[in-house]
């Protein structure tokens, strides 16, 4: 449930937590116990003023009931949030309109450098305790976070000093109409214990899926090149560990691997948009090495609540990633020198490190009664290059972007705490370092000369909440967010000679400013919020079919919404609720100075209703959920992208027996047939991506607690 709290730069709060769907045990948490780890202050929920919306536990097991990704938590929740693909890719997958920044318990894992969408798969969901998502352009975490936050915070330590305790999961899938090739399975589990002053936690998963179905029980296409979901398998483990020498001191330890990669069993059989026959499969090898995610993120955390009158935080992490894309004799892999043109099959790969740093300390200002102090430095050094990988060339030059940012935040308390103010500030500092390097043979191999460009940018926020009444408060606030225009397709596509970085390439950020207002009730059985917002970017990066190939252009962005959201207890077993979000986008295609055009489907999310209700029986919980994308056509762009809409219906049910939690989820319940949002608003002579959504799948599941 969304909660108006954050302003930008403000960086840790208290926040909401919506009643929990008890379907794995736990109590519901009050609201004001919650940390938003993502927003680094402990400043109350009630001083910060913007969008929070905290998936908790309940919600995460309800969602996985139905096979739901870590992004498809984010994504079905909530409603400014673009539908997936239900690809490996989530390209043109936003929040507000913007690309989110992904984290894990605060290490981000995008590739901003050589953005390839893959960053919504590096963890699986059965190690998230809860996800945190900061709507609007922020400066929180750094680069990246234009549309906003989305933190997966990890399994809570181990405090059972008596012996081990956890989960066991035992889940399968499958179309309801076609089982054969359309069985899935999954296995996990996590356990932990308190050792006294140190504790330990363990997990591991692994999950096989099968062939995807749409809802007139044909196969769903491949997207071969960007990668795939269905037909894959994908193992993780999980372990963090924690010392505690004294109270109010802790070090913390984590480490997280996952991976995902296609099994390689289907090949892509083209269909036809103009009857609207769907792109189908066919049993099949593909060639080359199948597309896959390969990730390993690390933390060690720091904490001390005794340092100057203030609690200190030092986080050290670091971040490995590959992801490999599917092949083909493209025309752009082409080289005469090594295969006749047209014939020459090749496959990339991007690949990341990082490693950063982020340090901060927070105090009340004795003097001054009611403000408090935030202050910090993180720093980041981001290596990344893209490889074509059976020829052992290099596409996206090996580079690293080096980046400190100091930063200040201020929170004064008055009028007994019904106003607060707040206002910061964050000075990003950065430079990009490229070698020398020789482009492909399809842009002429090019000699360009490297470089170091650099960019300073000072990035602000102000904002202020007032109590009007017990349990209504209203708010507004003024942020910004930054983030890199994906520099590694500019590099790859130098075709012109005599080049160098230095005065070619604009490292300049896309700088986001985030205007909000909004209002939130909470009183006795019922809550509620409202929200108006304005996004805009003198020079935004929007996704631009050129040529068949995605490329980022720098254009001028405005993007307005509405968010509406709704709970109310009708009695202690049930309740019901819903949203709704309304999102306008312009922007500058041809460079005249005015937004003439409407975003398309690749850079913002259609107008959204979702409704739900839950009802908790003893022994038996139901929940029903259902959303509705409305129509959208698109001012300025070919009308055969015009979306037409469309509504699913989900269920629910678990049955708490002595052995343990039997769930039975059903997506899409009526069995809707249906083309995903970005397929049917991209690339309208494409017929080979013209993707359908699954249809009525079911999920059954054992969750045993020991």
């Amino acid at each position: 449930m969304s909660k108006r709290l954050l302003s930008t730069a403000s960086l840790l709060a208290l926040t909401a937590a919506s009643p929990a769907f008890a379907q794995d045990g736990t109590e519901p948490v009050a609201l004001d116990e919650v940390v938003v780890t993502a927003a680094r202050t402990e400043t109350p929920r009630s001083a910060i003023p913007a969008t929070v919306q905290l998936i908790d536990a309940g919600e995460i097991v309800t969602q996985t009931a139905l096979g739901a990704s870590a992004v498809d938590l984010v994504a079905t929740l909530s409603p400014s949030f673009s539908p997936t693909r239900q690809k490996l890719s989530g390209s043109g997958e936003t929040l507000r309109g913007r690309s989110p920044l992904y984290l894990v318990d605060g290490v981000p894992q995008s590739t901003p450098l050589r953005d390839d969408s893959r960053d919504g798969y590096t963890i699986d969901p059965f190690f998230i305790d809860r996800v945190e998502v900061i709507f609007g352009s922020n400066a929180i975490q750094g680069i990246g976070a234009t549309g906003g936050v989305v933190n997966y915070v990890t399994a809570a330590p181990g405090r059972n000093a008596d012996g081990w305790d956890g989960r066991l999961l035992a889940q399968t899938s499958v179309d309801d109409s076609v089982f054969g090739d359309s069985l899935g399975w999954k296995l996990a589990a996590i356990g932990g214990r308190d050792f006294g002053d140190w504790d330990l936690t363990l997990g591991a998963a692994r999950e096989d899926r099968g062939a995807f179905y749409d809802g007139e029980d044909r196969r769903i296409g491949m997207d071969g090149a960007q990668g795939e979901i269905q037909d894959s398998s994908s193992w993780s483990v999980f372990a963090k560990a924690g010392f505690e020498p004294s109270a109010g001191r802790r070090l913390e330890l984590w480490v997280n691997h996952f991976e995902l990669e296609g099994d390689g069993d289907y090949v892509t059989v083209p269909g036809d948009r103009a009857t609207g026959v769907p792109t189908t499969s066919a049993r099949g090898t593909p060639p080359g090495i199948q597309p896959l995610n390969d990730v390993t993120s690390a933390a060690l955390t720091w904490r001390d609540r005794n340092v100057l009158g203030g609690t200190f935080r030092a986080q050290l992490f670091a971040h490995d990633y590959e992801g490999v894309f599917g092949g083909g004799t493209f025309g752009t892999f082409q080289d005469p020198a090594i295969a006749p043109r047209g014939t020459l099959f090749d496959q990339s790969a991007n690949n990341s490190e990082k490693l950063g740093f982020k340090l901060d300390w927070e105090r009340l200002v004795d003097p001054v009664p009611g403000l408090r102090l935030l202050a910090g430095l993180d720093g980041l050094r981001d290596t990344t290059f893209q490889a074509l990988v059976l020829t052992d060339r290099m596409w996206v030059p090996e580079t690293t972007y080096e980046s400190l940012a100091p930063f200040v935040q201020l929170n004064q308390r008055l009028l007994d705490g019904r106003l607060n103010l707040s206002g910061g500030v964050r000075h990003e500092s950065a430079t990009l370092i490229v070698d020398d390097f020789t482009t492909l043979a399809s842009y002429g191999s090019q000699q360009v000369d490297g470089g170091e460009p650099s960019f300073e940018e000072t990035l602000y926020n102000v904002g202020a909440t007032f109590e009007l009444v017990d349990g209504l408060t209203a708010y507004g606030s003024f942020a910004q967010g930054f983030s890199m225009a994906d520099v590694g397709r500019v590099l790859r596509g130098i075709d012109i000679p005599g080049q160098d970085v230095d005065t070619f390439l604009d490292v300049s950020p896309v700088i986001s400013d985030n205007t909000e207002i909004g209002l939130e009730y909470r009183r006795g059985p019922f809550q509620a919020s409202a929200a108006a917002f304005r996004s805009e970017s003198d020079r935004g990066a929007l996704l631009v079919m050129v040529g068949g190939v995605y490329e980022v252009q720098r254009q001028a962005t405005k993007i307005e919404g509405l968010e509406v959201t709704a709970r109310y207890d009708v009695t202690d077993a049930l309740r019901v609720g819903g949203a709704y979000s309304h999102l306008d986008g312009r922007t500058d295609m041809d460079g005249d100075g005015a937004l003439d055009s409407d975003l398309d489907g690749a850079n913002i999310a259609p107008d959204r209703l979702l409704l739900w209700g839950e009802m908790d029986r003893g022994d038996f919980s139901l929940r029903l959920q259902g959303q509705h994308l409305f129509e959208r056509s698109f001012d300025g762009g070919d009308p055969r992208n015009d979306f037409d809409g469309y509504t699913l219906l989900d269920a629910v049910g678990v049955w708490r027996a002595s052995f343990g939690d039997v769930s039975l989820g059903v997506q899409n319940l009526l069995d809707e047939q249906y083309v995903s949002y970005f397929s049917d608003t991209q690339a309208p002579t494409d017929n080979g991506r013209f993707f359908a959504g699954r249809g009525r799948t079911l999920t059954l599941g054992v969750t045993r607690r020991f």
